[in-house]
């Protein structure tokens, strides 16, 4: 049988992809000054793991970028060298290009080799040693260099009962250490004997990728060739940077082939994934995990637990899965709503499984949508290497603080957040915080804090940008609004001050930099969050900073909506836009003369939207007094929603509108209900937008 391992390609581009993400949160948070040894030996995984599978897929780009970097990670984790500020800089200037080889390989995307060039000469400048003549001196006289900085210590390693293609790919590991020879034992096991330079224990914390490192029994063995042999080719191998597939290795020291010839691919994805992608987990036996583990429970091997704890699942599939979902709940709807005639005497049983199975449906569905749902940390991890970049660039000092990482969110929801928080963060750090000598003169420390949280908050999440810098300047921007015609009160409230700051073009920079100030981007952030189904808000204190404020629903395929009838048609309100319901007064309605009808609620004069003449339907009311009117609320404005009667309150499936018909104002999406009939989802902040010359009127007249 023959495997293509090119299958495998998507897996290590998605590992690789989450070990350089971990590398650069390593990297930020490293104490440069006492570096914890366990710190930097992570570090080191990550390189060193992202070399293996490289390697195996034959990415010599990646490889030789990753051979550098491992090499000064080893000086640097074994004492031999002082970690510095330079070092960090250079190991995400490194990351950077890594990054931009694999989405070359992954995408197609353009790589900068001048860029890459830079780097590894960077690198190597920062190990203070030229690589042509470190070459030459370790071949001539192996005694120095490497080989003298530990003694080669050959370890032999008896394994558990293992499947063959299980250490294959640990000898691939542990072949990047060293020499590796495997031998088969009589009852079937396997041991192998290792030839390094390196401790016990980097060569079994390689070994918890793969197997429980607890139940391998190790010990010191003979050496596989002499040292000066195996030294020289040891620093051969460490400049060309071959590692185990060394082409000039001798056999002695070759890891064993078989005939599928799939050495080395199961570092980088749980190895049950790949028995069943290559078809081999019937015929390969599995080891007896329990009687393996005993009764201590769980995996010793940190990596190779949390893999096996977990799948790949591709999104087209979830997605596919939480459409079927959402038909079966919209059946299960119909069901329910036909079973609503039926005796409750006569059909007991029946009305009792429907409930059941309601119950069920309901638990399902919020399981299959708990899939689809990722940590905030997703979207905060990208900014602690941005905020230190541009605090850096822009010569201030921050603090950067995250809380509520572990917030979940739908996936649709977090990959459109990015954008909008990426501006938010640069505005703040911009515009928000002051440089450190304006703020000690304000008696304040010479670093600012910035504060990136998520917390759930009812039905949404709400995720807050926060910062103590100098906060908005009210003056400047009623200054601005004025020089741009935006016609604003005296008595203006500072919130609505605040919401000026969204009107496309709006800027009060008074230098435009490469940063921000060009007026582009703020009206962006509120429409792309809008389109959400979300909201923006604004705190802000002269003198003591700003908080914007973004609530977000949960999900978009699953909404909480009241049930509206106009005339003979069926409308769904999202349920978080309802303040209220009520039947008013003849005195609380007024008539404004060629522009339409305004409400009072308590004080506070509304307009009113008709439905039905906006979607020309015939109501069976047009006297607000006889009908109901729903107050509804978005972006800190209020209108009142004429209808005939409220059905009642529902949970809806959300399907697309403008994919399967067109796009319709004052429309969001539709839903199927329980009689098989469509019902449109109204967009609020539509219909409040079209009330707003309305309401202006009202406010400046």
């Amino acid at each position: 049988m023959s495997i293509d391992i090119s299958q495998f390609f998507q897996a290590f581009f998605d590992e690789a992809e989450e070990l350089l993400a971990e590398k650069e949160r390593l990297l930020l948070a490293i104490d440069v000054v006492a570096p914890d040894a366990e710190h930097l030996n992570a570090v080191f995984r990550t390189a060193h793991s992202i070399k293996g599978g490289a390697s195996t897929f034959g990415l010599n780009d990646m490889t030789e970028v990753t051979h550098v970097l491992e090499s000064l990670l080893d000086r640097i984790r074994k004492g031999e060298m002082a970690l510095t500020s330079e070092h960090v800089d250079a190991f995400l200037a490194a990351k950077d290009v890594l990054k931009m080889q694999l989405d070359g390989h992954r995408l197609g995307a353009p790589v900068d080799h001048d860029k890459v060039a830079d780097v590894r000469m960077m690198l190597q400048a920062l190990s203070h040693q030229t690589p042509a003549a470190a070459t030459l001196d370790k071949v001539l006289k192996p005694g120095l260099g490497r080989a003298a900085s530990s003694k080669l210590v050959c370890y032999r390693l008896e394994l558990p009962r293992m499947a063959q293609c299980e250490v294959e790919a640990l000898a691939a590991e542990l072949g990047l250490l060293g020499r590796v020879a495997v031998e088969t034992l009589d009852d079937g096991r396997h041991a192998m004997q290792v030839a390094t330079h390196e401790s016990l224990d980097d060569i079994l914390s390689i070994c918890s990728y793969v197997v429980d490192a607890a139940d391998i029994k190790t010990s010191q063995a003979p050496p596989l060739l002499d040292a000066a042999g195996s030294a020289a080719r040891a620093a051969l191998e460490e400049a060309q940077g071959y590692g185990f597939f060394d082409p000039i290795a001798p056999a002695v020291a070759q890891v064993p082939v078989d005939a599928d010839g799939a050495r080395g691919y199961g570092f980088f994805q749980p190895i049950e994934q790949i028995r069943a992608a290559a078809g081999i987990a019937a015929s390969e036996p599995e080891p007896d995990k329990k009687s393996a583990k005993g009764d201590k429970g769980g995996d010793k091997g940190v990596a190779h637990g949390a893999e096996s704890s977990s799948i790949r699942v591709p999104v087209e599939k979830v997605d596919q899965l939480i459409n079927l979902i959402g038909e079966l709940v919209i059946t299960q709807a119909m069901i329910a709503q036909r079973a609503d005639s039926l005796d409750p005497v006569l059909h007991e049983r029946l009305l009792g499984s429907i409930g059941q199975l309601t119950r069920n449906t309901r638990d399902l569905q919020e399981a299959v949508m708990s899939i689809r749902m990722m940590p905030m940390d997703f979207v905060f991890s990208r900014f602690p290497r941005m905020v230190r970049d541009l605090a850096a660039k822009l010569g201030k000092k921050i603090d950067f603080v995250t809380s509520g990482a572990a917030t979940e969110l739908d996936k649709g929801l977090i990959e459109r957040i990015v954008d909008p928080l990426t501006h938010l963060v640069r505005n703040s750090i911009d515009h928000g915080i002051e440089m450190p000598a304006a703020r000690r003169a304000a008696g304040k420390g010479e670093a600012g804090r910035l504060f990136l949280s998520a917390s759930h908050q009812g039905g949404n999440i709400v995720v807050e940008v926060s910062d103590d810098g100098g906060g908005l300047n009210r003056e400047r921007i009623l200054a601005k609004a004025v020089e741009q015609g935006i016609g604003v009160a005296d008595d203006i409230s500072d919130e609505d001050v605040w919401q000026l700051i969204f009107a496309p073009g709006f800027s009060t920079a008074e230098i435009v930099t490469d940063v921000s100030g060009r007026g582009v981007g703020m009206d962006v952030v509120k429409r792309n969050i809008t389109a959400m189904g979300g909201t923006v808000q604004i705190r802000s204190a002269k003198g003591f900073g700003t908080t914007i404020s973004i609530a977000l629903p949960l999900t978009l395929a699953i909404l909480d909506g009241m049930s509206i009838r106009v005339g003979d048609e069926v409308y769904i309100l999202p349920l978080g836009f309802v303040i209220e319901s009520l039947q008013p007064a003849p005195s609380d309605i007024k008539d404004i003369s060629g522009q339409g009808r305004i409400v009072r609620v308590r004080g506070e004069y509304l307009p009113l939207i008709s439905l039905h003449q906006m979607f020309d339907i015939t109501p069976r009311y047009t006297n607000p007094c006889d009908g109901i009117v729903v107050i509804l609320e978005t972006d800190g404005r209020r209108a009142g929603l004429l209808v005939d009667d409220l059905v009642g309150q529902q949970q809806v499936v959300v399907k697309n509108l403008e994919s399967n018909y067109r796009k319709v104002t004052g429309i969001s999406g539709a839903t199927i209900l329980g009689d098989g009939g469509v019902s449109l989802i109204l967009d609020v902040a539509a219909l409040i937008r079209s009330s707003r010359q309305l309401a202006d009127d009202i406010v400046f007249s």
